[in-house]
């Protein structure tokens, strides 16, 4: 049987792909303590959760100094409604961990309610590629 790991809730990022052309995706994402961005590229969401993830040290890097400052008072009180739902497809990621350079967790594509783990970045991207290029057969379909 498989165990379900705890993950906590500002751990979590909700990606709302809108747009997948020849590769190349567009939206929104949201962590669930921060204001919904908008990213034109993978490269650039990549970027900004990683950018957002060091800002609330949740979870810490492997890499960066710890410390005792409460996420909270680092991130201030001005939140907005996350985004629920992209227009190609939405996932849910469950950021675990930040070792060897790269992200562990745990990805759920909402509309086939699927999810399965991910050992890297790397390994998210292919995940989230697959499920974006089925998607897209399926609409054209």
């Amino acid at each position: 049987m498989l165990e379900k790991l705890w993950c906590p809730e500002n751990n979590r990022i909700l990606v709302c792909v809108d747009s997948y052309h020849e590769g190349i995706l567009a939206g929104r994402f949201c962590n669930f303590l921060q204001e919904t961005e908008e990213f034109d590229s993978l490269t650039q969401l990549l970027i900004r959760i990683e950018a957002a993830l060091d800002e609330q040290q949740a979870p810490q890097s492997y890499t960066t100094h710890r410390t005792f400052a409460s996420v909270l008072e680092q991130l201030g009180e001005d939140r907005t409604t996350p985004p629920r739902k992209g227009d190609c497809a939405t996932f849910e990621l469950k950021i675990l961990f930040r070792q060897h350079a790269s992200w562990q967790g745990v990805v759920v594509w909402k509309e086939q309610k699927r999810e399965q783990s991910f050992r890297s970045v790397l390994e998210l991207i292919h995940l989230m590629d697959s499920a974006l290029r089925a998607a897209e057969k399926e609409g054209a379909a």
